[in-house]
């Protein structure tokens, strides 16, 4: 069998990670540590009740989780929701090569955990537009982008995106999860031609999808998280959350705070918005996230709607 694009070169297992804070941070020495998510890139773990360590699980991860420690404490200071910031650093060594990093928690659960109806994500969607103007504030990426990289994975190229999203959507309706679209194919062989939107570059978070907008228990934001790909690009590559994660008054709530997206971004993030929740159905329907596969299915027919 082919080995799955998201397994990981070096799983950290809680036991390891005690270990490896232990020895590093005398403070947390004997802290109880529990699993608390795994992703494609980072394996987390909640330690004594209060802080998130974030171990990476792939060589390429390595670079984010670098941009992570340097860039999150200055975007802290400046954005309107809580995102997380490095209290702790291991530096690589013998026990582990890899730098990891711990937090304070945000408490919250993943958008694509709590799965409200599009109809009561009207405020979250508000509150997510105004984060997103702040962050892509150009006056920020003056601040904070100086070595960040532009655009690293592509992810404003409408139609690298499509070409992406071909196989993921084939891989679906092979296992009967999602029933062919022609709007989908449509969208697609246009995006096809599509050329990557103009204007300056600004600060995004590069992943920002269902997994990472954290909800408090009445519906509302609780946090960004997971900023591995922070980088400098087009507005595009965070605004497909506005169209895979929201639909109806939700999206226009959002767009409404966060202001006037010109044409080209608007296709750009669409485009990307049906790659993502492409790409997190098959991992979903793979490692059997039942209510991830659901939010990235309803996320497809979103982006194209």
């Amino acid at each position: 069998m082919t080995t799955p694009e998201w397994a990981p070169e070096r799983e950290v297992t809680a036991g390891l990670a005690g270990a490896l804070i232990g020895r590093r941070f005398p403070e947390l020495r004997g802290a109880p540590v529990e699993g608390l998510a795994a992703g494609w890139d980072n394996t987390v773990f909640l330690v004594g009740g209060d802080w998130v360590f974030r171990f990476p699980r792939r060589q390429m991860a390595i670079a984010g989780v670098e941009r992570e420690i340097a860039v999150l404490p200055v975007l802290a200071r400046r954005l309107p929701l809580p995102v997380p910031v490095p209290r702790f650093v291991g530096e690589p060594s013998d026990d582990f090569p890899w730098p990891f990093w711990g937090g304070r928690r945000i408490p919250g659960r993943e958008l694509a955990d709590v799965r409200p109806p599009d109809e009561r994500r009207v405020v979250l969607a508000a509150e997510t537009g105004a984060f997103l103007r702040t962050l892509h504030d150009p006056a920020l990426a003056r601040e904070a982008g100086e070595g960040l990289p532009l655009d690293p994975m592509g992810r404003a190229d409408p139609a690298e995106r499509a070409s992406r999203t071909y196989d993921r959507l084939d891989a679906l309706a092979a296992r009967g999860l999602w029933k062919r679209d022609p709007a989908v194919g449509e969208f697609l062989a246009a995006a096809e031609s599509w050329g990557a939107p103009g204007g300056d570059p600004v600060v995004v978070h590069g992943d920002l999808h269902v997994r990472h907008l954290l909800l408090t228990p009445d519906g509302h934001a609780a946090g960004v998280i997971d900023w591995g790909d922070v980088c400098l690009a087009a507005p595009a590559v965070d605004l497909s959350l506005a169209y895979a994660g929201f639909a109806g008054a939700a999206r226009e709530a959002l767009l409404a705070e966060y202001g006037p997206v010109p044409v080209d971004q608007e296709a750009a993030a669409r485009a990307l918005a049906l790659n993502l929740a492409a790409t997190l159905a098959e991992y979903a329907a793979s490692t059997g996230r039942e209510a991830l596969l659901a939010e990235a299915l309803a996320g497809i027919g979103r982006a194209v709607g």
